[in-house]
């Protein structure tokens, strides 16, 4: 087998459990803090669960990572089927809004975490597989990191997006409501095209790079601090 694409298979499979563990977990929390606040269509629909199964979209979740990851692209960007919720059904709406767009991206830097934390035992691990699994933690750590600090942009139907309307004022948080119907266009602008026509002009338009580049250093920089990792 060609030696370049031997390693890029090793290189994905290092990040296969971390990416299924970090959209699947992020979306159930989404579920569970729903179903907790009175909603329960995510309950009913088996959407509160930790099969990554019920939450994996194939082309989002599979094939465009590992695209990306064939292509080295300098980016790993993916998706997962949104948990439905009904905010309407919540005891509080516009309080309880807030809570559970905030439970994916808190339960993503917890998980990033815990694999910083179980890095101080990768010296158990036999030889033979001890750098496989520190590259799953590795990955584990930058994965949900950058989930996190990127879920929390302020433009639905990014958590962060819910959670500034459900924190702003009426006079911002309608106008703000009205751009979810455009975010995921506006996403793949940002991701996608902007970059590309940046590299045709000479210009470094990657948006995206500079708006999430020192949050998730930092976010990452004070994880391993806290897990006395660095």
């Amino acid at each position: 087998m060609d030696q370049q694409l031997t390693a890029a298979i090793h290189a994905a499979s290092a990040w296969v459990l971390p990416v299924l563990l970090a959209i699947t977990l992020h979306e159930a929390a989404h579920g569970f803090v729903a179903h907790w606040l009175g909603d329960d269509t995510a309950w009913r629909l088996g959407r509160v669960s930790l099969n990554p199964f019920k939450h994996i979209d194939p082309f989002g979740t599979i094939v465009l990572p590992a695209m990306l990851l064939l292509l080295r692209s300098p980016f790993l960007f993916g998706y997962a089927k949104p948990v439905p919720v009904n905010f309407g059904a919540l005891r509080n709406p516009r309080r309880d809004m807030v809570w559970v767009a905030a439970a994916g991206p808190a339960t993503n830097l917890l998980l990033a975490t815990a694999a910083a934390l179980l890095a101080h035992l990768v010296g158990f691990v036999p030889a033979g597989g001890r750098e496989w699994v520190l590259q799953n933690l590795q990955n584990a750590i930058i994965i949900n990191v950058v989930l996190a600090v990127f879920n929390m942009i302020p433009l639905p139907p990014l958590d962060g997006g819910r959670v500034a309307v459900g924190l702003l004022p009426n006079a911002l948080a309608l106008p703000l409501a009205r751009l979810e119907r455009y975010g995921m266009l506006i996403l793949i602008g940002l991701i996608f095209i902007l970059p590309l026509l940046g590299a045709q002009l000479g210009v470094n338009l990657n948006v995206l790079g500079w708006l999430l580049g020192r949050p998730v250093d930092a976010v990452i920089e004070a994880i391993l601090r806290l897990t006395g990792n660095a």
